[in-house]
């Protein structure tokens, strides 16, 4: 027994805690968020850093091993603060379709997430002059109105506790009317949403997948019921709320399961006051699921024979559809078609 107990702590003990280390960039020593989060994490080793790409960009790097225990790395970003929205992605009908990145990677551990095919590092960097990008968005504000979205590569929300960039968000918005935001998260970080008032031109969208999928494939993200509970929550308070069904996961029984997690998303909250629905497969570019075939290749997900065509993989066109119908009439027994967008390939 003594020496399985030895083992086990030393499994314990093998990692370092979560932001066991901060790097920080000499310039971002200057701003108050870098102060607060140093406040926050007083035991944690301080390294300072010129550029944070000498550690976030490094060769060499194991995504998987980070994730166990990832750090901080603090950064003032200096370069395009905003880009043009991927045709990838759902533009909702909006013309002005943009996103911005003031944070880089997530807390959760998604198998099937794109950000480990667009980092080789999964430590999270939190860009600290938000302000910088309060100011570009300021400028193209006065030539158009403008959608953004503005928790790609993270989840704002989950990481609210460190930042504190919701609610500088949610001022920004309220300050510029011709400013629609979309905050797409997993998190049930409802405190957040309750310090401020719903906000007629913010979104709040929710990732939902079925409860098995999430405990396969989504590692540390809230549980199926207690996202809806945070969306119940937010709707009642006021907010336009989203739920995305995507990515959708071809899976043993998908069919059963998919229809169970509708059944049971509509039996929590309000279908009248769902702002709109997305549902979406799970798509890659090649590049990245080439790139995620080496990091793992045991994962069930990438293992899959994906169809590939411009550039872009996804289920055949027979799982396609029969994933796409399932979930779209299921849907629809409970929303009207008007407020349903369906992302094709």
């Amino acid at each position: 027994m003594k020496g399985r107990l030895i083992l086990r702590n030393l499994k314990i003990d093998l990692w370092s805690s979560k932001f066991s280390h901060i790097y920080i960039e000499e310039e971002a020593y200057n701003y108050d968020l870098t102060k607060d989060i140093l406040k926050r994490f007083r035991e944690s080793d301080v390294i300072n850093i010129k550029h944070y790409k000498d550690v976030f960009n490094r060769s060499h790097q194991s995504y998987s091993i980070q994730k166990k225990s990832p750090k901080l790395i603090l950064a003032v970003k200096k370069d395009k603060f905003l880009y043009n929205g991927s045709n990838m992605c759902e533009s909702f009908g909006r013309k002005n379709f943009y996103y911005t990145s003031t944070i880089m990677n997530c807390i959760y551990d998604c198998e099937y997430c794109y950000l480990q095919g667009m980092y080789t590092s999964s430590n999270i960097v939190i860009f600290v002059n938000i302000e910088d990008v309060f100011k570009e968005i300021t400028q193209l504000l006065q030539e158009k109105s403008i959608y953004l979205c503005i928790s790609y590569e993270t989840d704002l929300l989950a990481l609210d506790g460190i930042t504190g960039y919701f609610k500088k968000w949610m001022e920004f918005a309220k300050a510029n009317s011709n400013l629609e935001l979309e905050v797409r998260t997993k998190s049930a970080n409802i405190s957040s949403i309750q310090k401020v008032d719903a906000l007629s031109n913010v979104i709040l969208a929710w990732t939902l997948s079925p409860q098995s999928i999430i405990e396969s494939y989504e590692l540390r993200t809230p549980s199926l019921k207690t996202r809806l509970k945070a969306i119940d929550t937010a709707i009642k308070r006021g907010w336009k709320v989203r739920l995305c069904f995507d990515p959708l996961i071809y899976v043993k029984n998908w069919d059963m399961k998919y229809t169970k997690m509708i059944d049971e998303v509509f039996s929590s909250i309000n279908s009248e006051l769902v702002y709109d629905i997305e549902i979406g497969l799970f798509r890659i570019s090649k590049e990245f699921l080439k790139r995620f075939r080496k990091l793992k290749d045991n994962s069930e997900i990438f293992s899959y024979p994906y169809d590939c065509s411009k550039g872009i993989c996804t289920y055949s066109p027979e799982h396609t559809k029969k994933l796409l119908e399932l979930v779209y009439n299921n849907v629809r027994i409970y929303i009207d078609e008007n407020r349903v967008y369906v992302k094709e390939w």
